[in-house]
């Protein structure tokens, strides 16, 4: 039996630190330098970057990092896996190829292709296809589609390892696969060994976000040492498919049950897990302290994948324009009542000119306020339309006339910015079938099947004592209760999944958890974050993890993209929630 297989983290988005991929290779020994470069909005920044100048669809700063380690890493045995090929695998192959020779190495090149639907829509459609939009059903039609990319799974990633592949580079796999293909190749798993596999695909999600599981936008980051310049994360998987998530020594940060927790619950839905190879049950996982800076994941529990292969695509959604105006000291809603009615009477057709008009009024402004700072408010308005000319020049010349004939102390940001081009993200599915990989290295291809679940589909048994319910929360009747925020017992992390919010919540204790659980319902979430209360949300528990998870929909619009939210990604909606004052069982609190 192999032993674990060390896979280091050093990407965790497109923009990460350039210096990781080297910290990470000189810091300790590693097997595998892997690194997740690509987000649904991604993909659409390297769609423009493809349309300027026709070449650089991928991530350019892997080709920087790859000059930097690269000989390091053909001494070492280290293999590198990356899905920062992008929308241009076979370019960036070109490219890290290009600095090989240019350092006098050889090293084996591999890419993976089959992501790419662009092509391929017609032929889908033809096929019966809609690819209905996966959270509101509605289909696609005339859409302008600029990218269209299946996620796929890891055996691409195996193949070309096993081909002799020192360099990897894909294009749209799942962020998981990276973690998966390696371990896969390196232990000699085969596709039907669903528990292993999920336990690798959980290993992957949490070191997927670097820093994140080494103490990076953790709710309790006070406890964490060295944030200033965290270390990335490592997971060393076992033949089982269990792992233990852990650093280099001397690196920033910290691993804990409480970060690995923490990433656990980003981008998340249910309890069930889908990747394109399997299905992970997150409420199987088991977490433990197996020293400093190590933390062992066990009991993951896997199903066969889902029979649908799901699919990103993004389309030109039209022009935006976003502006804010600070009010300040008294009569703020008078003030913002004002530049309404004014601004609307100025253009022809008023707001229903305009696709969409959003105005948001955000009250920073506080009373009897020491600084000039502190008695503002900040009125923020976005319109969106097709026509560029409608949100551009006619809107902002209307704001501008106002300078001079309005609320008094009037100023503001962006009057003069312009329109900007916004994309929409639009999640679908079609028959996993439908969709291959084909591995290139040299000039051999070889064409690698999706994994098809059985029928009847596996369905994994989770012991029913990692499962117990939660019993009914509150406190108990004559309990002492304080009036408290909610962080000081409970961690969240929220994220973005597509125009959805993932919102998870974790206590640190047991008591906390049983507390936790019976509190934090939908009508609660909805009280405590008024945004929420229109939209449907979904509640998952997860008491393995002592978490309750709640997706909310729509929250986000149409995606990253073209969100009009201060915050499109729902990063600070975990913050926002802590920072809620509620009653907390005096005994909870520390």
């Amino acid at each position: 039996m192999s032993g674990p297989i060390r896979i280091a983290n050093c990407s965790g988005f497109y923009g990460d630190g350039l210096a990781a991929a080297r910290e990470m290779v000189e810091g300790g020994p590693i097997d595998v330098l892997t690194g997740d470069w690509l987000a649904e909005l991604t993909m659409l920044v390297l769609a423009k970057n493809l349309l300027r100048d026709n070449g650089t669809g991928y991530a350019r700063t892997f080709v920087t990092q790859m000059e930097q380690v690269m000989g390091q890493c053909l001494d070492r045995g280290i293999k590198v896996v990356s899905n920062a090929g992008g929308l241009t695998p076979d370019r960036c192959a070109e490219a890290v190829a290009a600095v090989a020779a240019k350092l006098g190495l050889d090293p084996v090149i591999g890419y993976v292709e089959g992501d790419n639907l662009l092509p391929r829509l017609a032929e889908l459609r033809a096929a019966g296809a809609d690819l209905a939009n996966l959270d509101t059903g509605e289909p696609l039609g005339d859409r302008p589609v600029l990218t269209a990319n299946a996620y796929l799974g890891g055996w691409g990633i195996a193949e070309a390892l096993a081909r002799g592949a020192d360099i990897v580079i894909t294009g749209r796999v799942t962020d998981a696969a990276l973690a998966l293909g390696p371990a896969a190749w390196h232990h000699g798993w085969q596709r039907g060994d669903w528990d292993a596999l999920a336990g690798a695909v959980v290993a992957g999600h949490v070191i997927e976000c670097g820093a994140q599981a080494t103490g990076g936008n953790f709710a309790f980051f006070t406890e964490v040492p060295g944030l200033e310049h965290p270390g990335f994360p490592i997971a060393e998987v076992a033949a089982d498919g269990s792992s233990v998530i852990t650093k280099h020594p001397g690196h920033g940060g910290m691993v804990s049950a409480d970060t690995v927790t923490a990433q656990l619950l980003y981008e998340i839905g249910g309890p069930a897990y889908l990747n394109p190879d399997v299905t992970a049950r997150f409420d199987s996982i088991a977490l433990a302290a197996d020293g400093q800076d190590r933390v062992r994941i066990t009991g993951v529990r896997g199903d066969s994948p889902p029979a649908t292969a799901k699919v990103a695509l993004n389309y030109q959604g039209g022009w935006r324009s976003t502006l804010t105006l600070y009010l300040t000291g008294l009569d703020i809603e008078e003030k913002a009542a004002l530049v309404e009615r004014a601004l609307w009477a100025g253009i022809p057709g008023g707001r229903d000119a305009f696709e969409a008009a959003e105005v948001s009024l955000l009250r920073t402004d506080k009373p009897d306020p020491a600084t000039n700072a502190e008695a503002m408010a900040q009125l923020r308005i976005t319109v969106k339309h097709p026509d560029e000319r409608a949100v551009g020049r006619a809107f902002s010349a209307r704001v501008t006339e106002l300078a001079l004939a309005s609320y008094p102390g009037m100023f503001g940001d962006g009057l003069v910015s312009g329109a900007r081009a916004y994309g929409v993200y639009w999640p679908t599915t079609i028959p996993a079938e439908c969709v291959a990989q084909e591995v290139v290295i040299g000039a051999e291809r070889t064409v690698v099947p999706p994994t098809l679940p059985p029928q009847p589909p596996v369905v994994a048994e989770v012991p029913a004592a990692e499962v117990a319910p939660s019993s009914a929360g509150g406190a108990p009747a004559g309990q002492p209760t304080v009036r408290a925020p909610l962080g000081r017992v409970a961690g969240a992390r929220s994220g973005d999944k597509g125009g959805n919010a993932n919102l998870g919540v974790w206590a640190r204790t047991g008591a906390g958890y049983v507390w936790l659980a019976g509190f934090l319902t939908v009508a609660r979430l909805k009280e405590l974050l008024p945004e929420t209360a229109p939209l449907p949300v979904e509640r998952y528990e997860l008491p393995n993890l002592r978490a309750v998870n709640f997706v909310i929909a729509g929250l986000l619009g149409e995606g990253v993209a073209a969100s009009t939210r201060l915050d499109p990604q729902a990063k600070s909606l975990g913050e926002w929630l802590r920072a809620r004052v509620v009653d907390i069982p005096a005994e909870l609190l520390p």
